[in-house]
């Protein structure tokens, strides 16, 4: 097997799940998850052989993502669905081994956050996702995000002030209802 195409089975590999979901938290539409990570790996195969390293490999595929994403939105008033088609995502988000309960609350938990992402502002949200979900050292989200370290952070402050805002009013509506 060539060199490179090697290579670019082994980047698929380890990064396939972490586009998928930058991907998802991006906005993009659940029904658009396959062609926009299918795109996202093309343009990491073709640019492969290019990747200096100046960066690690994951925010450069975290950029692709986020380019990606932006196109697919852009394209979503013109996309044209059939109805009744089965979804498939190749992401297991539970490690809970059958246990129905821990299932359904592992559903709820992400339905949850997604929830929550969705009413932050991109830039909180961008910085969120990379920093406190993916784990990105703040000086690469800075980078990805072409900001300030400073600037990054003060948007993960913001959004994690957000975050726990709606939370706090989500469980005082619980707490009535």
């Amino acid at each position: 097997m060539d060199d490179a195409l090697a290579d670019f089975e082994r980047v698929f590999t380890q990064h396939v799940a972490f586009a998928w979901r930058v991907l998802a938290r991006y906005g993009v539409a659940e029904r658009d998850l396959d062609d926009a990570c299918q795109e996202v790996f093309l343009v990491v195969h073709r640019n492969l052989p290019q990747f200096e390293g100046r960066s690690a490999l994951k925010t450069w595929i975290h950029g692709i993502c986020r380019r990606v994403a932006s196109h697919q939105r852009g394209r979503a008033g013109h996309a044209r669905e059939l109805l009744g088609q089965q979804l498939y995502l190749p992401v297991a988000f539970d490690d809970t081994d059958g246990d129905a309960f821990a299932q359904l609350a592992n559903k709820q938990s992400v339905e949850l956050l997604d929830a929550l992402l969705a009413r932050l502002v991109p830039e909180q949200r961008e910085v969120f996702v990379l920093h406190d979900i993916e784990e990105l050292p703040m000086r690469e989200v800075a980078d990805v995000l072409e900001c300030s370290s400073n600037t990054a952070f003060s948007r993960l402050y913001a959004a994690r002030r957000e975050i726990e805002a709606e939370l706090k009013r989500l469980r005082a509506r619980r707490r009535v209802a």
